[in-house]
């Protein structure tokens, strides 16, 4: 039997990001996705390593290095040597960023209500459910993978 699950997540993830990005643009807000989640965890939590923006946004540390290289430059993040281990750099958001956040809140306030527009509420819980269940099994095979390096099976 044929699936199309990860299809339809990667064209979901591509047209709601090309919307979410035109909503953000629309308000004043020039941030690409990637730039976006970024500022989402450090909104959460400021001060953070590459490693951990890394986890928590599910991006390569290469990607969230080169990322963050750019909004450093765009005075949205800085970079600190932690005065507790001087090998270890963090990020930080700026008064810039801070300033955003309301205003991006907003603008994803008003994606999450178009995504689920059509959902009942039951509908919208069950569908989390399983997108939960599938990242927690990716995340583990990734886990899994990293650390086993010799494994020839197939994750």
């Amino acid at each position: 039997m044929e699936t199309r699950g990860g299809f339809y997540i990667t064209q979901i993830k591509q047209l709601q990001d090309r919307i979410f990005e035109k909503l953000l643009t629309e308000n004043g807000i020039e941030l690409s996705g990637g730039q976006g989640r970024i500022l989402f965890v450090l909104w959460k939590k400021d001060c953070l390593t590459i490693s951990e923006i890394s986890r928590a946004t599910s991006l390569a540390k290469n990607t969230v290095s080169i990322v963050v290289d750019g909004m450093v430059k765009k005075n949205i993040l800085e970079r600190h040597i932690n005065p507790e281990n001087r090998r270890q750099t963090i990020i930080s958001l700026t008064a810039y960023a801070r300033s955003l956040q309301e205003k991006y809140e907003e603008v994803s306030r008003k994606m999450n209500a178009l995504f689920y527009q059509d959902f009942s509420d039951k509908e919208r819980e069950e569908f989390e459910a399983c997108l939960a269940k599938i990242l927690d099994t990716l995340t583990r095979a990734e886990q899994r993978r990293n650390f086993d390096e010799n494994t020839t099976a197939d994750f």
